[in-house]
């Protein structure tokens, strides 16, 4: 095969990816709303629990067909990856309760800069002055259209604080363990979603009772609302995949970069779904600068040195991988 037909291959993968991604984080946002919004089931842990148990059977009955294959993941591995996975689960939950949604979108904001210093420090990542400023532009834009009224309290902040740190450290761990076991984003998923799905409906229950002052047992589950749970695991299951083939193919910066045209879609949709309340110039201004700093950062990050990797390297075990993981973390989008 030519290197033309290898890279245009990889640009096809690459663009199906975050396709996929894009759509199911937007539909699982917009489905989640309604379910919240509408037919007031507000369990947000317990839900996302749910999501991971859904993810898992869907892992064992794959595996058992045989199109999983079986792989290795040190438990002290899951461990880690868990806790960081599940701090940010609930510190989201919790941070959301405790400070403003203005703050509360900051908060989201700042997983950039601090996932790029993960990989600074721990991948001896460097940036090019371009592919900074590019990550400022996408910053400015989806703060200007996102963030509103900024309060915030001690005990807001430090949960914002640990939701933040867990979720890079989550995401980063993600690109981590697929490097360094040559594992795809199933194999990776089929390891931790059933820790997650079991320590989320455990604790999930009595931390969303705390949140809300509601029993998820005591809750009117009608047909409708029914339907709608069941499609939002369906959409989480896909939502669960996509964000490790993202990661895996990319890093947790440019996914957290590149993500926000989620956000901008979710505003839009809102807009167009659930009224137009909210929307002004100012809002269209911040999406078009967040959008603006997207294309330069795929166009900056994909150029020789503009993310690259120095003098570092993973050891590798057998490949296991079902799904192709790039080694090239500098991907245009």
């Amino acid at each position: 095969m030519s290197t033309v037909s290898k890279g245009d291959r990889k640009a096809s993968l690459d663009a199906a990816s975050w396709l996929f991604n894009v759509v199911t984080s937007v539909g699982i946002i917009l489905v989640n709303k309604a379910l919240m919004a509408t037919y007031g089931f507000s369990f947000a842990t317990t839900l996302t629990g749910l999501h991971f148990a859904t993810t898992t059977l869907l892992t064992l009955i794959l595996k058992s067909l045989g199109y999983i294959q079986t792989s290795h993941l040190p438990l002290s591995d899951i461990i880690k990856f868990v806790l960081f996975a599940n701090f940010s689960i609930v510190g989201m939950n919790v941070s959301l309760m405790w400070n403003s949604v203005g703050f509360y979108q900051i908060a989201k904001l700042s997983m950039i800069p601090v996932s790029c210093f993960l990989e600074v420090v721990l991948d001896n990542v460097r940036y090019s002055r371009d592919t900074k400023l590019s990550i400022v532009l996408v910053l400015l834009g989806v703060a200007v259209c996102t963030v509103t009224d900024v309060s915030v309290n001690a005990k807001g902040f430090i949960a914002a604080l640990i939701a933040v740190w867990s979720t890079a450290l989550q995401q980063y761990y993600v690109h981590y363990l697929q490097r360094k076991y040559s594992i795809g984003s199933f194999n990776l998923l089929g390891h931790t979603a059933p820790a997650q799905a079991g320590s989320l409906l455990l604790v999930g229950p009595f931390l969303d009772y705390w949140l809300t002052g509601k029993r998820v047992d005591a809750y009117g589950y009608g047909l409708t609302s029914t339907l709608f749970i069941i499609l939002s695991c369906t959409i989480a299951v896909g939502t669960n995949l996509s964000q490790f083939i993202c990661i895996g193919r990319f890093t947790a910066v440019s996914f957290q970069v590149l993500g926000h045209m989620k956000t901008i879609l979710v505003l839009i949709l809102g807009f167009i779904f659930f009224g137009k309340e909210g929307l002004n110039l100012h809002v269209v201004l911040g999406m078009i600068v967040a959008i603006a700093g997207m294309v330069w950062y795929g166009n900056a990050s994909s150029k020789p040195g503009g993310k690259e990797r120095r003098s570092f390297s993973l050891p590798k075990t057998q490949d296991y991988s079902s799904l192709p993981v790039s080694s090239e973390p500098d991907t245009k989008a």
